[in-house]
């Protein structure tokens, strides 16, 4: 993957048995880069990134990289520090030690993590790193894009990284293959498109989880829900309502969807089937299930309908569909329709109305010619319940709806809003200002709520207007 120097200096004696050569120098095993802002502040300036550059040759040509992928990252930093330490004192090179322990820190991150993306990828605050080949990368940050200073050697750099993430989960990425999903350890989901389809070089998405995962309540406190609101989710969660989570690209449905699966029960056996496996589900009784892109010869695809059909014959009590995009979406219903109640999934529409809309148009695409009616009457006859989130113009992310399904009036779906986020303006400082409230109107779902012994709280959320 990398290249060796035709002629290195006199280094430390390789013995290729083994991971590294014995070094005599000692160096601190190096500390896992410290967030920091986008710009290159703490990055390597150029001098260090010529010295860099031969250390990291001298490193290759000293080290077996087989061996020393087998071993824990800890001891492989340990190891690539001392032979780091030795190059450098061979090479009689002139730096401080904070600038080797950067140097180190640098050279681990091409070896074992993803390169100059590793200082972004530490930060907690970014939701987003969007690389638009070499020399561009982005990242959403507060709601708001922003340009980073963080570039990568050279497109070959940029495509070993691409390679390294994708290897990991089972995939490839290259000129006959040139689209890929993936994720990374933490379940951040990782999208990449590659030469000959991205002109510019490597096109590499990288949607971070949060290290700390986010719950109803913090979602409170961040103003996307009010705590009336909040109780009112927990109540659908609990109660075995079918549930669709709606929004646009970026609106927070899998947070959310990942919110509303903490309250059910633990001893419910739960299926989940996705594209790239990042629901983050905390019950004991959970089989997670990933979809498989064909193999060289084009054969071996398993795709979402695949595994939404097998797990019908898997006994669950909830079936969980990371994104609904395609002929599936019928047989989600048909499952939601047939027992297993409480089945979730989510969708991208702009509002519960072009929702059902969207699964109309998903249930042709599976090549069915019901007529639209029976289409709709199926979804009805399904679904309890829409969550509509929504990434707002100042970059909030909000619940904007809770909407039920109510029936059927003639050939058109009824829809009633029990819970909705109205705006009433915004501030000085251009963020969006409202309130959510709900509307007043009774739950068609009020008799399983009461099965389950939640019609208490139900009422005393939504106040006098059940009375």
């Amino acid at each position: 993957m990398f290249g060796r120097r035709s002629s290195p200096p006199t280094t430390p004696s390789a013995d290729t048995s083994v991971p590294v050569t014995t070094a005599t120098a000692q160096v601190a095993p190096a500390a896992a880069p410290p967030p920091k802002k986008a710009g290159r502040a703490g990055e390597l300036d150029g001098r260090l990134q010529e010295i860099k550059q031969n250390v990291f040759n001298d490193l290759i040509s000293t080290v077996d990289l087989a061996e020393l992928a087998k071993l824990d990252h800890k001891s492989v930093r340990e190891a690539i520090g001392e032979v780091v330490a030795e190059i450098i004192n061979l090479r009689n090179l002139t730096i401080s030690a904070a600038e080797q322990q950067l140097l180190i820190t640098d050279i681990c991150n091409d070896v074992l993590g993803l390169g100059p993306l590793e200082p972004l990828i530490a930060r907690d605050d970014i939701a987003d790193i969007m690389v638009n080949g070499p020399d561009k990368v982005y990242i959403e940050c507060n709601g708001k894009i922003e340009l980073t200073d963080v570039k990568f050697r050279d497109q070959q750099q940029l495509m070993n990284i691409c390679q390294r993430i994708v290897s990991a989960v089972g995939r490839r990425v290259d000129e006959a293959s040139p689209i890929c999903d993936a994720r990374l350890s933490d379940g951040s989901r990782v999208n990449v498109i590659a030469p000959p389809l991205a002109l510019d070089g490597a096109a590499l998405t990288i949607r971070k989880f949060k290290r700390d995962r986010l719950t109803l309540d913090k979602l409170m406190n961040y103003g996307s829900v009010s705590p009336a609101g909040a109780k009112l989710l927990q109540i659908i969660g609990h109660c075995r309502l079918n549930t669709v989570v709606s929004g646009g690209t970026g609106s927070g449905k899998t947070t959310l969807l990942n919110c509303l699966t903490q309250f059910i029960d633990k001893g419910e056996r739960i299926i989940t089937c996705e594209d790239a496996a990042e629901l983050q589900l905390q019950q004991p009784h959970v089989v997670r299930l990933e979809t498989r892109p064909p193999n060289l010869e084009g054969v071996g695809q398993v795709t979402m309908r695949d595994l939404v059909r097998n797990c019908l014959r898997m006994r669950p009590e909830r079936i969980i569909v990371g994104e609904v995009r395609g002929p599936e979406a019928f047989d989600l219903l048909q499952a939601m329709n047939t027992g297993h109640d409480g089945s979730m999934g989510t969708i991208h529409a702009n509002n519960p109305r072009e929702c059902i809309s969207r699964l109309e148009n998903m249930i042709a695409m599976g090549g069915y010619t019901l007529p639209a009616k029976t289409v709709r009457e199926q979804i009805a006859g399904s679904i309890n319940v829409i969550i509509q989130a929504a990434r707002l113009r100042d970059g909030s992310r909000k619940i904007t709806h809770v909407t039920e399904i109510i029936g059927m009036e003639g050939e058109v779906v009824t829809l009633q809003d029990l819970f909705i986020y109205e705006i009433q303006g915004e501030d000085s400082s251009g963020r969006i200002v409202g309130r959510h409230k709900f509307t007043g109107l009774r739950p068609a779902f009020w008799d399983q709520v009461k099965y389950f012994g939640k019609e208490r709280e139900l009422a005393d959320i939504m106040g006098d207007e059940l009375d």
